[in-house]
């Protein structure tokens, strides 16, 4: 399992973000989010393609530090996230803390829940810890495409992805620029341009490494 805690970027000159947040994570997976304490959320999510979701779009508005623990979670089916306990949380604790930290970078860490233990960690946690840090390298270059994206590119690709099989080939390009009203050419340069193609591309290399580390430090208990 993996736990994420999400905390709202300068939220005392802020409107409170959570509830809005929470409301748009109930179209993006099955697990339920919940306020935790402050302008802060969290939830505990099963698969790592619905982590690499979430994370990419809490990053994509600017407005929030993202952390991802990966470890054990002891919490009962349909349980809040705030009864939950093991290592998975401490370790998004960590990790949304390292976020908060990560000055002029993408502010998304992940941190593995074997982190701490010392030289007689055992050889599958080490490799788990050190496929964590190639997973938060590998998000936090993808966050930084999506942080970087203009609200035109957004339409384009917002379109692209909301048609079946969107996937930015000529036939969904050309339907796009019919339902924007504009040429396919500009659709063409803002696909190239927004780095859309690079980031679904890069998703399945984010969610293989989570999902890899993920068994490894499982593999702890």
């Amino acid at each position: 399992m993996y736990v994420l805690t999400i905390d709202q970027r300068g939220s005392t000159a802020d409107v409170d973000r959570v509830p809005d947040l929470i409301a748009a994570l109930r179209s993006l997976t099955p697990a339920p989010f919940e306020r935790s304490v402050g302008d802060e959320l969290q939830g505990v999510v099963e698969h790592a393609e619905d982590v690499v979701e979430i994370a990419l779009y809490a990053l994509r508005s600017g407005h929030w530090y993202v952390g991802i623990g990966i470890g054990a979670v002891q919490l009962t089916p349909g349980g809040s996230p705030r009864e939950g306990s093991g290592s998975g949380f401490v370790a998004a604790r960590k990790a949304v803390e390292l976020a908060k930290g990560s000055a002029g970078q993408v502010p998304l860490s992940v941190v593995s829940g074997s982190i701490g233990r010392g030289r007689e960690m055992p050889p599958h946690a080490k490799e788990g810890a050190m496929t964590t840090a190639n997973a938060q390298a590998v998000l936090r270059l993808i966050g930084r495409v999506v942080q970087q994206r203009t609200p035109a590119q957004w339409r384009v690709v917002d379109r692209l992805r909301a048609l079946q099989g969107g996937d930015g080939k000529h036939g969904s390009q050309k339907h796009v620029a019919q339902e924007l009203g504009i040429t396919e050419q500009s659709v063409s340069r803002a696909v190239l341009r927004s780095g859309w193609l690079e980031e679904w591309a890069a998703r399945p290399a984010a969610a293989m490494l989570l999902d890899y580390a993920h068994s490894q430090i499982e593999g702890d208990r």
